[in-house]
């Protein structure tokens, strides 16, 4: 019975990390995107402006970098703090 329990409880441990696990990784974070799913990343986050070029190369750059894309296609940049510190030598945003 013992160990049946301590199996169960094992096992309810492993469900309940998991389901944290993929929860941090849906909603984004530092290191959550992986460099071959950069570009998907980029694509979407650069799908409402005007300078669609510039933005997908400075994203992806700034992905490759940081591991990260800020969700949505605009702000947001605070759910990825090396996207977002990334600055360009005048001192603005470096990544879209």
């Amino acid at each position: 019975m013992a160990f049946s329990l301590s199996l169960k409880s094992s096992f309810l441990l492993f469900l309940v990390s998991s389901m944290l696990i993929v929860e941090v990784s849906i909603a984004g974070g530092e290191g959550s995107v992986r460099i071959q799913d950069c570009g998907k990343a980029c694509n979407y986050r650069c799908s409402n402006t005007q300078y669609k070029n510039n933005c997908l190369l400075f994203c992806n750059k700034c992905c490759k970098k940081c591991l990260c894309v800020p969700s949505g296609t605009y702000g947001n940049k605070q759910e990825c703090p090396c996207y977002n510190n990334w600055k360009t030598k005048e001192g603005g945003p470096k990544c879209p």
